[in-house]
């Protein structure tokens, strides 16, 4: 018995420590989008249908001993991609197609020793339930769990805050070696467990009758509705309500603790509770996405709690549904592809068929029609018509909402990056102001009337720190000016005849939109020179430029892309400058507060940095708070401005570690 718990408790424990591990390693070379966690969520339960299969199939295929010697052979010729680390080359085509490239680059990376931990759970129950027949094998599929949910809350505590990414990743590759030797241990113990071929051939012939197709559906549509739900609810957090990175954790851990509560002991599950707080559960996700008023940890607190409802009924009828130790691989099988199907249906299906985030109505109103389903056959006539009415009617309620989504917008679209939306608001002395979001978030803003449409508006004023760098030149001759980060295209305005502006953008939609809905860059007088990709990899790719002003401006919302941050980034930068040159970085931010990051490497460079933090008056109509850091060389420092003395210096954070492209600290910034 402790074998096995050994053995499967270890390979939860590493599923769930190498996601973030991997995803960490690779997020550079995608931009920092958000959309590379999801993406690898998808992949992993796409390892994670693949490993069930292969277990299924070997449990239904071969004898027992003739599993133990295919699995152990596999286990051996998984320790020759060791480690895990992916490889660097794959930058360089990153962006062609991102989301394709980073499945590969996972595969590649780590494809076979996360398949064969993915098999362990079911595999480990099979063999246990074989040696022990006389005990239940489902408890080992709660302790998985619990391992999951401990791996997957210490990274951010214990592991990332004091390890690099590389030598995470080389600690992971020796625990996995712990973990092959530990599972070659149980195959050794299943080994003993089975007396003779015949004594196989003697339980397989009084062998429980296979489960109907009906009931394989209904346990793949659980299934798919928990982790459709998971994942459109994390995103809804990460990026709507509170982009706070670490944010996508809780539901994720949420969603394995009801795993744990209803396969270690059904009893948790008290159905009549849990189905009456489902109704509960949708009006309060109603009450968020109806863009009520709520405080955020309310909000967060509303969304995670019905989470919770949610999955745990979607569990909880999964356990009470489930089939005989016989068909135990069979039933894993059904939900990872359920899995699978509802991550691939948000992670890879909805950004390329949805303009908006229509995920999470489908999935709520998925969800009610699955509970009326298991249900079905107990109730009563009249509860049954009662029960479609009642569907019906939030069907038509999930449609109003997600009409919203897109009413009242200008344009709305979306892509692997996110969803942009541009809407027109009035201003009753200005006229009308067109803004772009980015989610919830403002990425610039611009009055269309003929008499301010030139005027810097938002984070960009000629009161903010960007402004009064660009506004106080001293001289008149031309600048070379790079900016990572388009937007709409607001720091054109102040673009001379004789400038040029280098703009950087990951995201063709923006440029699209900057230049189709906004009127910034045909307006300057500068020449506009925009570079499609990653700022960062489009600089380490070119000849130095010469620039007099940097400006790094490339924030997805208040989710920081780290890989912009870093010291390696930061020299990056200056490789680019003139040696009296300025690098303004834009960290305005609800949520992180990044003045150590940008102190910390400024000490290491010798640069000085000024912050400038603007709180305008409450009428002013053109500027938003903002916080911009100038870094410069102490000689520059000495001779700034007078418009710009009032800045503070910034100093470096005592005991704060500089950020590097190995190491980052993001829950060291939590505000």
């Amino acid at each position: 018995m402790l074998s096995f718990a050994i053995t499967v408790f270890l390979s939860a424990f590493l599923l769930f420590q190498v996601q973030p591990i991997i995803a960490k390693m690779i997020l550079p070379w995608f931009g920092g989008s958000s959309s590379v966690w999801s993406t690898c969520l998808v992949f992993f339960q796409a390892e994670l249908l693949l490993g069930y299969l292969y277990v299924h199939l070997l449990h239904e295929l071969l004898s027992p001993r003739r599993q133990n010697i295919v699995h152990c052979v596999l286990l051996l010729l998984s320790l020759a991609t060791l480690p895990v680390v992916a490889d660097p080359t794959w930058k360089d085509a990153a962006f062609e197609n991102p989301t394709w490239n980073v499945l590969v680059v996972l595969a590649a990376a780590v494809g076979m020793p996360y398949l064969l931990l993915s098999t362990t759970g079911p595999l480990m129950q099979a063999w246990y339930a074989r040696s022990f027949a006389s005990l239940m094998p489902y408890r080992l599929y709660a302790l998985s769990n619990l391992a999951s949910m401990i791996a997957l809350l210490s990274y951010p505590v214990l592991v990332e805050p004091y390890f690099r990414v590389h030598d995470q990743a080389i600690a992971w590759s020796a625990a996995y070696v712990v973990f092959v030797v530990a599972c070659l241990g149980s195959a050794w113990q299943s080994w003993k467990g089975v007396s003779s071929e015949r004594e196989l051939a003697a339980t397989s012939a009084v062998a429980t009758p296979r489960p109907p197709w009906t009931e394989c559906l209904l346990w793949i549509g659980l299934a798919m509705t928990a982790s459709l739900l998971l994942l459109a609810i994390t995103r809804h957090l990460t990026q709507d309500v509170a982009p706070v990175p670490f944010l996508w954790v809780l539901p994720l851990s949420i969603y394995l603790l009801s795993f744990i509560l209803c396969f270690d002991a059904p009893r948790y599950y008290y159905r009549p509770g849990f189905l009456a707080a489902l109704p509960l559960a949708f009006l309060a996700i109603d009450r968020v996405l109806d863009g009520a008023g709520l405080d955020v940890p309310l909000l967060v607190a509303l969304m995670s709690l019905s989470l919770f409802v949610i999955c745990m009924v979607c569990h909880g009828e999964l356990v009470r549904r489930r089939p005989a130790v016989r068909h135990l691989t069979l039933f894993y099988l059904m939900l990872s592809i359920g899995g699978a199907l509802g991550g691939t249906f948000v992670g890879l299906i909805a950004p390329a068929i949805f303009n908006a985030y229509f995920e999470l109505p489908i999935g709520l109103f998925l969800c009610a029609a699955l509970v009326i389903s298991v249900l079905w056959r107990e109730l009563q006539p009249r509860w049954r018509g009662l029960l479609l009415l009642a569907l019906l009617a939030y069907g038509y309620r999930l449609g109003g909402i997600s009409v919203d989504y897109v009413e009242d917008y200008r344009l709305v679209l979306r892509n692997f990056y996110g969803q942009l939306r541009v809407a027109d608001v009035s201003d009753e002395d200005l006229g009308v102001k067109r803004k772009m979001f980015h989610g919830r978030v403002n990425h610039g803003e611009q009055f269309l009337s003929p008499e301010y449409r030139r005027q810097p508006t938002a984070y960009y004023c000629e009161n903010s720190g960007i402004g009064l760098a660009l506004r106080s030149r001293a001289d008149d001759q031309p600048l070379r000016i790079g900016i990572l980060g388009l937007g709409a295209g607001t720091l054109a305005t102040y673009g001379r005849a004789g400038d040029e502006m280098r703009m950087y953008e990951i995201n063709d939609q923006v440029v699209d939109l900057a230049r189709s809905e906004f009127s910034y860059l045909a307006d300057s007088a500068a020449t506009i020179v925009p570079v499609l990709g990653d700022g960062r990899l489009m600089l380490e790719s070119e000849a130095p430029q010469n620039f007099d002003l940097l400006a790094i401006d490339a924030f997805s919302g208040d989710s920081i892309p780290t890989h912009l941050l870093t010291l390696e980034a930061m020299r990056a930068y200056l490789r680019h400058l003139k040696s009296d040159g300025l690098l303004a970085v834009h960290i305005t931010n609800r949520y992180l507060d990044l003045r150590p990051v940008i102190a910390a490497a400024a000490s290491q460079l010798g640069m000085t940095a000024l912050i400038f933090d603007l709180d305008p008056a409450a009428d002013d109509r053109f500027c938003r708070h903002s916080v911009w850091v100038l870094l410069m060389s102490p000689e520059r420092a000495a001779k700034v401005p007078k418009a710009m003395q009032a800045a503070d210096k910034l100093s470096p954070r005592p005991g704060f570690e500089v950020w590097t492209d190995s190491f980052s600290n993001l829950l060291g910034v939590l505000r």
